[in-house]
């Protein structure tokens, strides 16, 4: 063992737990602990984006986040692909807060081994995908790596008055988001195992694992609509998304309809899956989760319908604590805080995660 691997090691059995038991969260919990907190800093350490205040009410946004092919490049995914989603991630959390991205710094880890049609590949997917959202790649660096890593590091602008945070959710308001889920949990059920799913359901399930799109229009749309009291973005998954709204805002949801995209349910039920973990626990669904106060309902959805997006109505916010689903019998079902985690071997909570190459 190299001497530099050795001191990590010593460290880590002097500190106590691993970070595969610590989890991506916590792990977060501890660096950001230990951070002096910055005056102009807005919204805090642990919403989707970070922002700074520059002065007559407009914030300069920023995002940062990688891709990695071990764990976030599926089987039958092309380099093109990969580098395209490598931005859409990051322009979804901007997307979900109501901030439109314009420069991006792309950090290339990249094997020995890459051919050059790959890496021509990496450069076409980062601008293309870029050029889609209004931004464009300014920069960045490049290194030799095990394994191809994208990491992408997003500017954009926001008025202060229109940045939706994760904290402003109050009891009442209208729970609701930009659009169906469960086709991702189908189609990497189909990448990663092999499950044959039926012709419609398939192609709109690779396409949603292959070819994501951000939900920026309606996003920004929505902010300017000053309706909105919180939002996420639902990449690590709807029930995990839920969960970071109820913990910032303090309060519960009640979830009174499941937002599945057309044909999960009856393919779900096909295949002898359960509808329930396809819509809560599937992940990479790039959708807006959002509560509306109430008397801006009308006014959400006639935004949201101008950019081209149907709002769908999931519940509402309460003021117990928890996150429950009301089925059709009148049963309260809890949804549990599951989704990805980083570090740990799999989904929070069940241990059933990505085997992605």
């Amino acid at each position: 063992m190299r001497p530099g691997l050795a001191y990590l090691w010593g460290l880590r059995r002097q500190h106590g737990m691993r970070l595969a038991e610590l989890g991506e969260r916590k792990a977060i919990e501890i660096i950001s602990s230990l951070l002096d907190r910055a005056p102009d800093a807005f919204p805090p350490i642990g919403d989707d984006v970070a922002g700074w205040r520059l002065g007559g009410g407009l914030l300069a946004i920023l995002k940062t986040d990688m891709l990695v092919a071990s764990t976030d490049i599926p089987p039958g995914m092309t380099y093109y692909q990969a580098a395209r989603k490598a931005v859409v991630m990051n322009v979804s959390d901007m997307a979900a807060k109501g901030a439109r991205p314009l420069a991006i710094l792309a950090s290339l880890g990249l094997p020995g081994g890459l051919a050059e049609e790959d890496l021509s590949d990496i450069a076409r997917g980062l601008n293309d995908a870029a050029r889609r959202y209004g931004a464009f790649i300014v920069g960045g660096d490049t290194n030799e790596c095990g394994e191809l890593v994208i990491c992408c590091s997003l500017f954009g602008l926001c008025h202060e008055d229109e940045l939706v945070p994760r904290s402003g959710a109050r009891p009442g308001d209208i729970l609701a988001t930009t659009g169906g889920f469960g086709l991702t949990y189908l189609g990497l059920k189909a990448l990663l195992e092999g499950i044959e799913l039926s012709g419609p359901v398939r192609e709109a399930a690779l396409k949603a694992v292959l070819m994501p799109e951000a939900r920026l229009e309606v996003g920004l749309a929505l902010a300017r609509a000053g309706v909105l009291s919180s939002s996420v973005d639902s990449s690590d998954g709807l029930a995990w998304s839920l969960h970071e709204l109820s913990r910032a805002s303090g309060v519960g949801f009640l979830v009174e309809e499941m937002p599945l995209a057309p044909g999960v349910e009856e393919e779900a039920l096909r295949l002898g899956l359960d509808p329930f973990e396809a819509c809560f626990y599937g992940g990479e669904e790039y959708e807006i989760v959002m509560t509306v106060r109430p008397d801006g309902w009308e006014e959400a959805v006639e935004a949201a319908r101008r950019a081209g997006v149907e709002l769908k109505r999931m519940g509402r916010a309460v003021g117990e604590p928890g996150i429950w689903l009301r089925e059709p019998d009148g049963n309260l079902r809890p949804i549990e805080a599951g989704g990805w985690e980083h570090f740990r071997s799999g989904r929070h909570g069940d241990g059933h995660g990505r085997d992605a190459r």
